[in-house]
């Protein structure tokens, strides 16, 4: 049984999740590397995919990017505006659809990224208007916020949108995503991404984002004896 109530808000992570960004946040670094004469690898992308800027900006340095921290900070941000800039983006098929419902319905979004929040910005302006009310990326990193895997991103969108984080859902596809999540004690649901989430307490997985419906976001209600992520559920073998 649905929950009309249920969710107040709606905290979406960005790449993978809401648009396919990897390949272009992927090019923006490799085109970071090759401007100081080095290559980045598909291991380095492995090593860094949905972890916090800091660990790009030490992997950059480590295969020898001569930059400091804050000199590699800025340099990310401005060859990721430009290979966004050059692309057309939409939104990963299923997503659309949940978002008019969501603006339908009254129910705030945020776009909680790792990745630059310039990207984060162009995606939530393809959005209903005024659905994504709050926006956290990198530049929320230069500012103190600290990021995925840990839960201050997500709870610090909570706190902005006025809501309180168990009555909100969270929409993820990595592992270090999904950790925030449950770690802020978020309800939190997972979309087929670049690399496998572990089933565990407070994670419902999905097979595919054409799944993500306002109805399905209403069933998980941890009020709702019948949700997967009411107390009697989660502490079923």
């Amino acid at each position: 049984m649905s929950s009309p109530a249920f969710p107040h808000a709606v905290l979406f992570d960005h790449d993978g999740t809401l648009v396919d960004t990897e390949p272009l946040w992927d090019r923006a670094k490799q085109n970071l590397a090759a401007e100081h004469g080095l290559v980045w690898t598909p291991q380095d992308t492995d090593a860094t995919l949905g972890r916090p800027v800091a660990e790009t900006i030490s992997r950059m340095q480590r295969i020898g990017v001569p930059l400091d921290d804050r000199a590699l900070f800025q340099a990310v941000f401005e060859h990721s505006i430009r290979v966004l800039e050059g692309a057309e983006l939409s939104f990963i098929e299923g997503v659309e659809a949940l978002l008019q419902d969501l603006a339908a319905a009254g129910i705030p979004a945020a776009i909680v990224t790792n990745a630059t929040s310039a990207m984060a910005r162009h995606t939530a302006s393809m959005a209903p208007a005024g659905l994504f009310r709050v926006l956290i990326g990198t530049d929320e990193y230069a500012q103190g916020v600290r990021l995925k895997p840990d839960p201050d991103a997500y709870l610090t969108a909570a706190r902005r949108l006025g809501v309180d984080p168990a009555r909100c859902v969270v929409v993820e596809d990595s592992p270090a995503g999904a950790a925030a999540g449950v770690a802020a004690g978020i309800p939190t649901v997972v979309v087929p991404g670049e690399q496998p989430v572990e089933p565990g307490a407070g994670v419902l997985h999905l097979s595919s984002h054409r799944e993500l419906t306002l109805e399905l976001l209403r069933s998980l209600d941890p009020q709702a004896p019948s949700s997967p992520f009411h107390p009697a559920q989660e502490a079923r073998p």
